[in-house]
């Protein structure tokens, strides 16, 4: 998730968005629930890119808020284990044609009942190119979606997907265009959440006060640059799980402000320690943090399609040989961060050590002999864009500096607000400098690492902001889609893997570490795929 874009394919995620995290500062708005005792909580996010409809959020920021209101088929443990949730059961025979069981007892927050038909009226929402939803891609499994999407000028004939259908209230079965044994772990992303009938009526209105079916309800409407309140859902069917009464999710713009209120107790959750904070957080939350793998990357992208002084492979692998990845892991974010040589997480079933090769090991002669192959850039001069509300100014000023050093370019960092306002640009194909990007995944698959990010699909409806397009990396996404076996899938989807190291449309420069930080009203608590897992918060 950009993050998942922000997460589109951001991102959280999303683009950790994830693009992965964009992170933010405003001060304790009073109802934080600040001190022990009320059993509300306070969790930072960045302004969301958009408002709080699921299949409209694709990244980090608004994903928390939607992972506290819904509850989808199924879900993350502490383990980043696919589990389910809301399903009771889910059969296949051939990895097509799936039948899932609904867990009785869930309802959304207006009472209303939550059937099989909830989530196929949200997921034909979501997939209706007519609707414009970010998430839009994550469908294209289903059979029936390209009905729903004839291409750009054209207008859908039907509002409907095919392969789904309603067996009874409680019974929901789903074919595919073909097998994708990864089905289950992709339901445990937010955008797969069922919907009331009230969304449909006013979506808009929705979007600033969404009613849910998960452990939490809203208290009030999305205050935007400042808060988003919930209280818990007494009805849930696991409510008698869930210590916390209640969550508020402060809206910051400076992730360094965050920090300060953290250790001053005036924030209960920070899912990002910021650089600034690296060197002393152990010590100023007295063993009140988390330090464990994460799945996010973080990347330097290029906008091949938009901008063709970035077209050449052999430039963009000359930037990538030129930057010290070590030193920006060890240095800038005091071994927080571990040098990136896949596109592929560490925590991720085939990932391979070292896959990226020479490509991302710094190699100074090599680089300045493919960078003056390549015929450099115009001016010889490099523009980086990067969110100034995510903590990234001194790493990829790092970055900057190296490129100046190492290839002898003129290298200009250039700070956007908010996380939203750069992706805001990347979408609407506004800038066109090489830009700051990651992506923390949607769920625990290679898939998702490589179809909502790099994809021909993910050109328009997901996070491709490069425009990349190779048809041999399309084909093995398909084989890999089909494949018997998960091995096998691995397998293929590794060939796709290949053929991104070497065309290299974005940098892999670092994973991720989760450093995350909670004030003393917590005892202990969970994070998965960037997510707080709500169950597991014990409160002091």
């Amino acid at each position: 998730m950009r993050g998942a874009k922000s997460a589109k394919w951001v991102a959280i995620a999303a683009v950790v968005a994830l693009g992965a995290t964009a992170c933010g500062g405003g001060g304790d708005n009073g109802s934080s629930g600040s001190g022990k005792g009320n059993g509300v909580v306070s969790v930072e996010i960045g302004e969301p890119q958009n408002s709080l409809v699921p299949t409209n959020t694709y990244e980090t920021e608004g994903g928390q808020v939607i992972n506290a209101l819904f509850t989808g088929l199924t879900k993350l443990d502490a383990s980043n284990k696919v589990v389910n949730a809301m399903a009771q059961s889910i059969e296949t025979k051939d990895n097509k044609v799936w039948t899932i069981k609904l867990k009785p007892g869930y309802t959304f927050h207006n009472g209303e009942k939550v059937t099989a038909q909830s989530f196929i009226d949200a997921w034909n929402y979501g997939a209706n190119q007519s609707n414009a939803q970010q998430t839009n891609p994550l469908f294209s499994h289903i059979q029936g979606y390209s009905d729903l999407n004839p291409g750009e000028g054209k207008k859908p004939k039907t509002d409907k997907m095919s392969g789904l259908k309603a067996v009874d209230d409680n019974t929901l079965q789903v074919t595919l265009t073909g097998a994708f044994s990864a089905f289950p772990s992709q339901l445990s992303f937010t955008a797969f959440v069922p919907l009331p009938k009230a969304f449909f009526k006013d979506p808009k209105g929705f979007g600033e006060a969404p009613i849910g079916n998960g452990p939490f309800k809203m208290s009030g409407k999305f205050k935007h640059n400042e808060s988003i309140s919930t209280t818990k859902y007494d009805k849930y069917p696991d409510a008698s799980k869930i210590e916390v009464k209640g969550v508020n999710f402060k809206i910051y713009s400076n992730v360094d402000t965050a920090y300060k209120d953290l250790v001053a107790g005036n924030l209960d959750s920070l899912l990002t320690i910021p650089t600034s904070g690296l060197p002393t957080y152990h010590k100023d939350l007295n063993g009140r943090y988390i330090d464990e793998a994460d799945s996010a990357v973080g990347y330097i992208g290029f906008p091949i399609k938009y901008n063709k002084a970035f077209q050449n492979a052999d430039l963009r692998k000359s930037i990538s040989m030129a930057i010290d990845r070590k030193t920006i892991a060890d240095k800038v974010f005091l071994g927080a961060r571990t040098p990136a040589d896949d596109y592929i997480s560490p925590i991720i079933d085939g990932y391979r050590k070292g896959a990226c090769g020479d490509a991302c090991t710094l190699n100074v002669a090599k680089a300045k002999e493919l960078y003056k192959k390549s015929g450099g850039l115009p001016g010889n001069k490099l523009e980086i864009g990067y969110n100034a509300d995510g903590g990234h100014k001194e790493w990829v000023e790092a970055v900057a500096n190296q490129l100046q050093q190492n290839l002898g370019l003129k290298v200009t960092a250039k700070p956007f607000e908010q996380f939203q306002t750069i992706l805001n640009d990347l979408d609407a194909k506004k800038y066109q400098g090489a830009f700051r990007m990651a992506w923390s995944m949607d769920y625990p698959d290679m898939e998702d690492y490589l179809r909502p990010v790099f994809s021909k699909d993910a050109i328009a409806n997901g996070s491709n902001y490069s425009g990349y397009v190779n048809e041999d990396f399309e084909k093995l996404l398909v084989k890999g889609d089909q494949a018997a076996t998960h091995d096998e899938a691995v397998k293929t989807y590794q060939q796709a893997d290949d053929i991104l190291l070497k065309d290299m449309p974005y940098i892999p420069v670092y994973f991720y570490t989760l450093n995350a930080g909670y004030s003393d009203k917590i005892k202990s608590m969970k994070v998965a795929g960037h997510q707080i897992l709500w169950d597991t918060v014990k409160l002091s």
